[in-house]
């Protein structure tokens, strides 16, 4: 069976990352035991984006190895310290790439080098106990977790 070297029809199945969580932490000082909620928030996680290359002419790529995934945001941790957040995911296309729903509705018409388009967004990084902190409770002792990232085909 002969390898294809030109491909201009392709199923892509993508997914953003998720967000980090957030982190229950408290303040610790010597001769200070409670010094108050410091936990940082977690960072967002990488969204899959579609990018017109003038250099790309085939989708033969994409025909090989049709999985993609961007990287997850990290957790937060003491100190205030936020998590990093996930890389985003560029894929080149090339100039005239038409995107669209698997069922048969188009979405984009990507003409133009440099033309951008998200398909898979990337979750939301979760709150530190820190942001949680309120008038009414002064040192919440949990945090919320990373909300999952957009998943495509």
């Amino acid at each position: 069976m002969a390898v294809p070297t030109f491909v201009d029809r392709v199923v892509l199945h993508v997914a953003a990352g998720r967000g980090g969580n957030g982190v229950a932490s408290v303040h610790r000082e010597k001769f200070k035991p409670l010094g108050g909620p410091d936990g940082g928030n977690g960072g967002p996680g990488g969204s899959v984006i579609l990018r017109v290359d003038p250099d790309v002419t085939t989708l033969v790529d994409y025909h090989h190895s049709p999985h993609r995934k961007a990287t997850n945001g990290a957790q937060g941790a003491g100190a205030h310290k936020n998590g990093a957040h996930g890389s985003d995911l560029v894929l080149a296309v090339p100039d005239g790439t038409v995107v669209s729903l698997k069922s048969g509705e188009a979405v984009a018409d990507l003409t133009g080098a440099g033309t951008e388009l998200v398909v898979a967004q990337g979750g939301r990084g979760g709150l530190g106990n820190a942001a949680l902190a309120s008038s009414k409770r002064k040192a919440p002792g949990f945090a919320l977790l990373g909300e999952p990232g957009e998943e495509a085909e």
